[in-house]
Order: structure tokens, then sequence, then C-alpha cells
């Protein structure tokens, strides 16, 4: 049986790491100028014509690359918080960090700070990130335990949205509402290498931070005092889950927006092919998250109505759904 889980793990993670790259080939190829395979490796090694390589090197993959680092992240952590909480319903948003980055970018557009530097709005989302971090670490500090984080979690989240909505509300003008909205919906567009340089370090850096925590997170599966039991620091479990996932989401948000349900409705895709092993589940839910958030990221292109969807949007409507499917399904089998 083992075995058998060991092997459709990896065929699990080799079939969605063909599937993200497949996807990635598509989001190059598919928008405004909808290009063919050959002219897209064309214009990837320079090869094509002038246009096409700008629109393919300058445009096209760094959204791509971002895409998939971004949807990674969120996949990795969704599963990682899921483990460590040992509650099927946590993700990033759960420690706050989300909401508070949201609250730093949203500040920076109603300073009008965003106007004078394009790194103002992904810096302040990142200051708000660690501020939310280092309330958190203060917080629980004394009394890490698991519920101890998540109301502060949920206290930080809390205080975070207020602050949003108290600076939409004395927004300058509609132009500047219309900003902070645009901003919460989340979006791919238009993003630099600056912005891959920007975010990619420290997104890496929270993975770092994360590296083999695998296993404590399968020992903290049979419960806290077995996990000690077999040689597991579970304060030191606990923040380096928390701080990677401050780190890393924090990052991703602050040049991607708000985005939702990735982290939350991946981990339980991968646990239908897997089973419920916190250690397996996180490479496939890296690999699955950078695959939808790609996907998704493509149906954002397409024409519908005068306006244009936005990344959050589609994940939600997507996810929503889903998610409550995959909750029905679970109460059937638990009967």
């Amino acid at each position: 049986m083992i075995k058998s889980l060991q092997t459709s793990a990896w065929m699990l993670n080799l079939l969605l790491l063909v599937g993200m790259l497949l996807s990635g080939l598509m989001s190059g190829m598919f928008g405004q100028v909808n290009l063919s395979l050959a002219e897209f490796f064309a214009g990837l090694f320079g090869q094509g014509d002038v246009g096409i390589t700008l629109i393919v090197q300058e445009l096209r993959m760094p959204r791509i690359l971002l895409g998939m680092l971004a949807g990674a992240t969120l996949g990795y952590t969704g599963a990682a918080l899921q483990g460590l909480l040992r509650n099927p319903l946590a993700d990033p948003g759960v420690i706050g960090v989300s909401a508070s980055a949201g609250f730093g970018a949203v500040t920076a557009i109603y300073l009008g700070v965003a106007a004078v530097s394009a790194y103002a709005v992904p810096l302040f989302a990142m200051a708000g990130a660690f501020v939310a971090t280092a309330i958190l670490m203060f917080l629980a500090s004394r009394d890490s335990s698991v519920l101890t984080l998540i109301l502060a979690g949920i206290g930080i989240s809390s205080l975070a949205t207020a602050g949003v909505s108290l600076m939409m509300n004395f927004a300058s003008s509609p132009m500047s509402l219309q900003d902070m909205v645009m901003w919460m919906l989340g979006s791919l567009e238009n993003r630099t290498y600056d912005d891959l340089m920007l975010a990619g370090p420290l997104i890496i850096g929270g993975w770092l931070l994360m590296v083999g925590v695998g296993q404590g997170l399968n020992a903290l599966s049979l419960g806290s005092e077995t996990a000690h039991t077999l040689g597991i620091d579970l304060n030191r479990l606990r923040w380096r889950v928390v701080l990677g996932t401050a780190l890393s989401v924090g990052a991703t948000v602050s040049v991607c927006g708000a985005i939702g349900f990735i982290g939350l409705m991946v981990p339980h895709f991968v646990r239908a092919f897997i089973g419920h092993e916190p250690k397996r589940l996180l490479l496939p839910s890296a690999l699955m998250g950078g695959l939808l958030l790609t996907l998704a990221d493509i149906l954002t292109r397409l024409p519908i109505g005068h306006g244009q969807l936005r990344l959050g949007v589609v994940t939600a409507v997507i996810g929503a759904p889903m998610f409550i499917y995959i909750i029905f399904k679970t109460r059937e089998s638990m009967r």
C-alpha cells in the first residue's frame, strides 16, 4: 500500500509538472495578440519579429513565471498550514498575512505614494505583511499553541480588513478608490521582471524556511504529545511554517494582489489522489497551485462584456463551488 502511494505521488508530481509547463506555454501563446507555437518560441529566443519578441520576453514571460511562483506558494503554504493546524479549512489567510499585505498596498494608494514610485505598492504591502508577522509572534510568543495562532491570525486579519475598508471609505477620489478595488481583486497583468526580482527572493526565502517540515507535520498529525515523544520541536516547527508562510505569501500578495481559494482548495484536490499524509501533500500542492493559477490567469484574458475579469474573481468563482463540492463529498464519505 505504501509503495503504491509513493508511486502514485511521483506520477502525480510528474503529471502536474507537465501540466504546469503546458499551461505556461498556453499563457505565452494566448492574449490580445495570439501567437502560434513557432512564433512564441521564436520570440522567446529573440529570433522572431521585434514586436513578437517584445511581447513574449517583456510582457508574457514575467507574467507566466510570477503566476507559477505565486500559485506554487499559495498551494504549498496552504498544505503546510492545514498540516500544522490540523484543520482542513486553514489557508494562508488564516494567519492574517494576506489581509495585512492588502492593507499595506491600499495605504500606499491612499497616501498617493503609488503615483510617485512603481515600487511603493509592493513595498508597502510587504511592510504590512512583516508587521502582521511581528504582531503574531508577539501575541503567540508565550503560548504558541495552535489555538493561539488561529485566534491571533483572525484578530490581525479582522483589523487589517477594517483598515482597508476605512481607507476605501475616505478615498480622496473615485480614481483612487478604483485603484484600491482593482488591486484587491488581484492580477498578473502588466507585471515585469522588476516585480519578479522584488518578490522572487522573498518567496524563495520563505520556501527555504519550510524545507524539511514535512516529517514534523507527519508526526504532528498523530497528536502533539506523540510528536513531542518522537523528538519534534513543536515550537520550532510552528514558527518555521508561520514565518515561511508570512514571508512567501506576503511577497506574493505584494505584487499580485489578493488571490483567494488556491491555498484552501488545492490540498483537498491532492488528497483525493495520494491520501492525507501531510509531507506527501507539499510538493504536489505547490505544482497544482502553479498549474491552477496559470490557467486562471489565462481565463482573465477572455473578452467578457465591457470589462475584464480579475484574477482573484476567477479563483473565487472556480474555487468556491469546487470547495463546497469537496466538503459535500467528504461528508458523504464519513457517513
